[in-house]
């Protein structure tokens, strides 16, 4: 009996030696395919070098980045389409990538193809405005005589529009701030 238990506690020390090796093991090897990938994402070079082979491609509205990424993927444009998914997540054109056709080339990085890939609105072909809607004619802050004043009140510092624009030493009813102290007099020292 006594030869069974040390045998079966051996067997049991073992096992779990093994066992710790192998979860070692796999955590080593994960970590490394996740290092791998998340590396590759910002530095996977383009497919060839120098001008490169031009692609035309059709990307519909009902197709995922993945279908694009395979799509890409079967045409020679990239290397993994699952790669090219991650990228497209991480990129900054991912909301302006749209559908149509586009001629890229095997000499392109996933980011330059997300890039020519953007489809610009209406409003932003005549170089009115960027894709966060500064610089558009939308008509807000302006002011003209017929539309009264801007939102917020009156013109700053007086009826003319002179004065401090940051309505600095007014306060908020548009009577000056008492900076010198109570009652106009400056404050004794």
């Amino acid at each position: 009996m006594k030869v069974t238990s040390i045998i079966a506690a051996v067997a049991g020390a073992i096992f779990r030696v093994v066992m710790a090796v192998a979860v070692v093991y796999v955590i080593y090897q994960g970590a490394g395919i996740c290092y791998d990938y998340g590396y590759r994402i910002f530095t996977e070079p383009a497919m060839s070098s120098g001008e490169g082979r031009t692609v035309t491609v059709t990307v519909s509205t009902d197709m995922s980045p993945l279908d694009i990424g395979k799509l890409f993927e079967g045409r020679g444009l990239v290397r993994d389409a699952r790669l090219f998914v991650l990228q497209y997540y991480l990129s900054e054109y991912r909301e302006d990538v749209g559908p149509g056709t586009f001629d890229l080339s095997t000499a392109m990085t996933a980011e330059e193809m997300m890039q020519a890939m953007v489809v610009e609105e209406a409003g932003e072909e005549d170089g009115e405005g960027d894709s966060t809607g500064r610089g558009s004619s939308s008509g807000q802050g302006e002011s003209s005589p017929e539309s009264g004043p801007p939102a917020g009140g009156g013109a700053p510092g007086g009826e003319d529009g002179t004065g401090d624009a940051a309505g600095e030493g007014m306060t908020g009813d548009g009577a000056p701030e008492d900076t010198e102290g109570v009652g106009g007099e400056p404050e004794a020292e």
